[in-house]
């Protein structure tokens, strides 16, 4: 499939010599890279825990009671009641 690619005089002549070294065209040099690249993404995708995939979400949560998770059960069984006592009035 082709594409079209644009890159700075500095790159075009890094991806010559590449070529050229390697004995390859610069598209053969350009999916190779690619290739490395996705492979270096994937490896560290794969080492990152769960914790770092939602570390910008934590704590970005300001306000409320800080003992939300504290006797939750306890806290819905009164909330149902409580819903319960305003339907029978």
């Amino acid at each position: 499939m082709p594409l079209t690619v644009r890159v700075d005089v500095k790159t075009e002549r890094l991806l010559q010599r590449l070529a050229r070294k390697r004995g390859r065209t610069k598209s053969e040099v350009i999916r190779d890279a690619i290739g490395v690249l996705a492979k270096e993404v994937e490896s560290q995708e794969a080492a990152e825990h769960p914790y770092d995939k939602l570390r910008d979400l934590i704590g970005s949560v300001h306000g409320g009671s800080a003992d939300l998770s504290i006797r939750t059960g306890e806290k819905f069984r009164r909330a149902l009641a409580e819903r319960r006592r305003k339907s029978e009035r």
